[in-house]
């Protein structure tokens, strides 16, 4: 059997200031190595539980975040962005899916970073007109492959509201509880360590009894994007299957979920680019 894990950061236990996050971070070296061993102790267990091989997808910020030293010999990492389908790239072929460091979408009270997909221009997602956190965007492209979620590992907002809610198979660990944005209190990475070993046994033990399901978007897909300011939605409407709604608002329609979820990343990447050349126009 073959198992994808993609791993963000911002659901991380520990991880708690914008300092943990991003290549110059004065604490990002830290939230690497946490983010790897999560990651490491649910690929061994993984093993452990018939899966031969494993593809990690590094899915937060530039995708270079997991520490490559200590990979195993049966682990695949796709590393980079951007890149086809962003967070769940290396999905394809796969059996079943497991979702590490996941937060909540933008908007969710104390819960940390709570954002959807990018923070700098992304107000909300809506696919088939329900409000999308990057769970559900990523299991629905999963699902699409034929690939069900089995766990999910992270802030406990986000397992609370969105895979409690749309997916009640999978295994839920609670890597950390918010107090605020910035601010969340997380178990000893010893009690974690034996709760990602017992609950990735659980999922394996559910997979083989055919209780995941794969998550599947109704077709043709309709998203919906709210971006932060108007002027990304002048940029999205230069795209002609994208349409102008108001000042915040466009939509467009796709055949399937891994089309619809290119064109976010592409509007995305559009919407940065021009925060770029407007703040540095060298």
């Amino acid at each position: 059997m073959k198992a994808f894990i993609s791993v963000d950061m911002e659901g991380m236990p520990y991880i708690v200031i914008p300092g943990h996050l991003n290549l110059r971070g004065s604490l990002y070296e830290e939230a690497r190595k946490i983010a790897t061993k999560v990651t490491l102790v649910v690929a061994e267990e993984l093993n452990k539980n018939g899966f031969e091989e494993i593809v990690i997808a590094d899915s937060h910020g530039p995708m270079v975040n997991i520490l490559v030293d200590e990979l195993p010999e049966y682990v695949e990492l796709v590393r980079g962005y951007p890149r086809p389908i962003s967070m769940v790239s290396g999905v394809e072929g796969c059996d079943a899916a497991l979702f590490l460091g996941y937060h909540a979408k933008f908007g969710t009270a104390k819960s940390s970073f709570d954002h959807t997909y990018s923070g700098g221009s992304i107000n909300r997602v809506t696919v088939n007109g329900v409000a999308a956190s990057e769970f559900l965007l990523n299991a629905y492209v999963a699902g699409e492959s034929n690939v069900p979620v089995i766990m999910v590992a992270g802030e406990a907002q986000l397992l609370e509201d969105d895979v409690e809610k749309y997916a009640p198979w999978a295994e839920r660990v609670a890597l950390k509880r918010s107090l605020s944005r910035v601010s969340a209190k997380s178990f000893s990475m010893t009690r974690i360590d034996k709760e990602l070993r017992a609950a990735v046994e659980k999922a394996a033990a559910g997979f083989r009894q055919k209780k995941a399901k794969p998550l599947l978007a109704k077709k043709p897909v309709k998203m919906g994007i709210t971006f932060l300011t108007s002027l990304f939605a002048d940029v999205a409407e230069l795209l002609p299957a994208v349409n102008r709604i108001d000042g915040l608002n466009v939509e467009f329609k796709t055949k399937n979920m891994v089309e619809a979820y290119n064109t976010f990343e592409l509007l995305v990447l559009a919407a940065s680019g021009t925060t770029y050349l407007l703040t540095d126009p060298k």
